[in-house]
């Protein structure tokens, strides 16, 4: 169960706050393994990292297509995988940043599902710099 407190401002002179608990169950739709992705490497040091997207048994979807407004820090391959009793997914992402930096990117995975049709995916890149021989 989730609860959450929030506090209602009002121009009622007697109550000017009232507190308020909601309260509630929350329904896992999707697991990501691992949640986020994080490319973090040093300067021509080859980086990629392997996420799966699995649909819970009570929401199942099929991933339709995938959405990325920029493109040029990394790239991402989408893999069905089909096994004995359902439909799970791997994308892999690998990073395209040749020079350092940092960068915070989303993906968003569209989806068949009319309770959810897209699913946000960060992706974190940090490129630091070739050490220096001495």
């Amino acid at each position: 169960m989730l609860k959450k407190k929030i506090t209602v401002l009002t121009n009622d002179e007697m109550n000017p706050k009232i507190h308020l608990t909601i309260a509630g169950n929350v329904t896992k739709f999707v697991t990501i393994i691992p949640e986020r992705i994080s490319l973090v490497g040093i300067e021509g040091q080859e980086l990629q990292m392997t996420a799966k997207i699995i649909p819970e048994e009570e929401y199942p979807f099929k991933i339709l297509d995938i959405l990325a407004v920029e493109k040029s820090n990394f790239s991402y391959q989408l893999k069905k995988i089909n096994t004995s009793d359902k439909t799970e997914y791997e994308i892999e992402f690998k990073n395209l940043k040749k020079d350092k930096g940092y960068y915070n990117e989303v993906i968003e995975l569209v989806t068949d599902s009319k309770i959810k049709p897209k699913i946000t995916l960060n992706i974190n890149g940090l490129i630091r710099e070739k050490p220096k021989a001495d």
